[in-house]
């Protein structure tokens, strides 16, 4: 390996990426277990190869070890210790058991919905794996059934697909309901674990719910880039007077209405619009609406009839249109799951919206991922999530 290579695994990090060195590689299929040496022929690690990607290998460990049953085994106890001795769920049964990277299983994701478990692969790499994986979850958790939900190279271009088509199989056991109920934080929630690129409910967003939770009753909330309105229906759950929900897709505006209904909240009390964010801002301004909490949650990347949303290039101008509608002293947040983009970064897209829109926002809480989507020191690249609370104040 070159010597940049050997430097990052130094650091601790867990990805090699394809270079000049690794095209000299000798060819090997997806999934066989490697051994990474320096120039010198010194053994550094075992990792996973991925031969034609650009994340050629995945380290799993700093020993010489084979991928067993047992060894799969010792990782996921691991896993599902840090999940009993440091996770707070409350009244919550759908949270990540196995977090990638952040628990020694890189390329690698099992989320608990239920009585049933999501595998996620983010690797090819593992799928000859996938017997001793199940097998291993079975023993250790013994669900009623077990997914797979395969992860599509080009997520962008299936975006417009990603409400309807099958990216989801069953593995073993029972197949779960088509829309499955789940709890978190004493809500119910309907998710897929068969149809979508996601099932409908995104985990690492609980606590940031259950902190919107104490802070909604009595207050009118604006939700922008909705999904399926989880946040929604804990702001509707929490006594909000007015919760707002903004998505471009009908399909998931209506997911978000059947949100409300297994909670008994009555849509008709809130609102519901079908369109592009930043057209529905000009439109609410032009109707004199107010808020005391906007909360804007987007995609990295979306695309629309209409136009094209990143976090590089749309996250200022939409705070900017954003916060003439909301109240003085009012709570803007604002999160991003956008991994290339970090938090000091983020800040700044913040910051240009604000002087955009003439006024100054004061961050009084700045969070990331929950407890059970750790991340390794080493591997910067695992704290993706970025969640800004600021109270809108004057210049």
């Amino acid at each position: 390996m070159g010597p940049e290579t050997v430097r990052m695994l130094d650091l601790g990090h867990p990805w090699i990426i394809a270079d000049s060195y690794t095209n000299r590689w000798p060819a090997g299929s997806a999934g066989e277990i490697i051994e990474l040496m320096d120039a010198s022929g010194q053994f550094l690690a075992t990792a996973l190869l991925d031969q034609g990607e650009r994340i050629i290998a995945r380290v799993l460990s700093r020993e010489r070890m084979r991928l067993d049953l047992t060894w799969i085994k010792g990782r996921l106890e691991v896993a599902l210790r840090l999940r009993r001795d440091h996770l707070d769920l409350g009244d919550t049964d759908a949270f990540r058991l196995v977090n990638g990277e952040g628990d020694g299983l890189p390329g690698l994701t099992v989320e608990r919905y239920g009585d049933f478990l999501m595998l996620q692969l983010y690797s090819a790499a593992w799928r000859p794996h996938l017997k001793s994986l199940t097998r291993a979850l079975q023993e250790l958790l013994s669900p009623r059934g077990i997914y797979e939900k395969s992860r599509p190279r080009n997520t962008r271009d299936l975006e417009s697909a990603g409400a309807t088509k099958s990216y989801g199989r069953l593995l073993w056991g029972v197949a779960a309901p088509e829309r499955l109920e789940v709890r978190e934080n004493g809500l119910k929630f309907l998710v897929e674990l068969e149809r979508g690129l996601n099932t409908g409910l995104f985990l690492d967003q609980r606590e940031s719910r259950r902190d919107l939770m104490r802070r909604a009753p009595g207050k009118k909330l604006l939700n922008l880039f909705a999904y399926t309105g989880a946040f929604s229906v804990a702001a509707a759950g929490a006594e909000a007077e007015l919760v707002t929900t903004v998505d471009v897709s009908p399909a998931y505006t209506d997911w978000a209405r059947a949100n409300f209904g297994v909670n008994r909240l009555n849509p008709k009390r809130h609102e519901f619009i079908v369109g592009e964010c930043l057209g529905a801002l000009a439109d609410l301004s032009r109707r004199g609406k107010s808020y005391d909490i906007i909360l804007m949650d987007p995609p990295s990347f979306s695309t629309t009839t209409k136009g094209r949303f990143t976090t590089r290039g749309g996250t200022s101008d939409l705070v900017a249109a954003a916060l003439p509608l909301l109240t003085q002293g009012g709570l803007f947040i604002a999160s991003s799951n956008h991994q290339k983009v970090d938090v000091a970064d983020y800040l700044k897209e913040l910051r240009r919206g604000a002087l955009q829109a003439a006024c100054d926002l004061r961050v009084i809480s700045l969070g990331g991922q929950p407890a059970d989507f750790p991340y390794p020191v080493t591997f910067p690249e695992g704290r993706y999530l970025k969640c800004a609370l600021c109270v809108k104040t004057p210049i």
